[in-house]
């Protein structure tokens, strides 16, 4: 039983820490991106492609700290069952003993918790950062897109002179001119 105790206690350990290894990796990665894409807004042509590529990994960061106070959980259920039966295994009750185990099987819940509360921060810190570049890019598009619509409602469309008004006199200058006139676009 000893065996099995001390394979359950490496084995969540061994989950946890490549969680908490994944979580950091993955921040760190995020944080990188987001920092290279505020610079260069312009690079993506829709929203939609945008927010998937601020997105990328983030739900990976989601699933990491949902369960890993789970796995430790389980560390520590499998830790005090083992505890259990060690007791009743036992002939005489020795209370340090049972406090040992006990301890033990409470490390795994707290290390899942170690793991999880930093990875819920930076989920939430990236989430945010996230929200505020899809505000920043949708501002830049009203932005741009106002201006647009300005340059084309102030572009003059002027009407051509035609075959009759080709000839210059100046009776037909003033003729002309009052053809020629430009028109602003409503």
């Amino acid at each position: 039983m000893e065996l099995l105790k001390h394979t359950i206690d490496i084995a969540i350990i061994s989950i946890l820490g490549f969680m908490g290894f994944l979580a950091i990796l993955f921040t760190l990665e995020r944080m990188l991106f987001l920092r290279r894409v505020r610079k260069n807004l312009s690079r993506y042509p829709a929203e939609d492609s945008l927010e998937q590529a601020c997105t990328n990994n983030l739900t990976t960061l989601y699933i990491i700290y949902s369960n890993a106070p789970y796995v430790g959980l389980l560390g520590t259920v499998v830790g005090i069952m083992i505890t259990f039966y060690d007791m009743g295994k036992a002939s005489s009750i020795d209370a340090s003993a049972i406090m040992t185990g006990l301890s033990l099987a409470l490390y795994a819940t707290a290390l899942g918790l170690v793991v999880a509360i930093p990875t819920l921060i930076a989920y939430n810190a990236l989430n945010r950062k996230v929200a505020v570049l899809m505000t920043s890019y949708k501002h830049i598009n009203q932005t741009s897109a106002t201006a647009q619509q300005q340059t084309t409602e102030v572009s003059p469309v002027c009407e051509p002179a035609t075959p009759d008004t080709a000839r210059v006199t100046s009776a037909s200058i003033s003729a002309t001119a009052t053809k020629n006139t430009c028109l602003e676009v409503a």
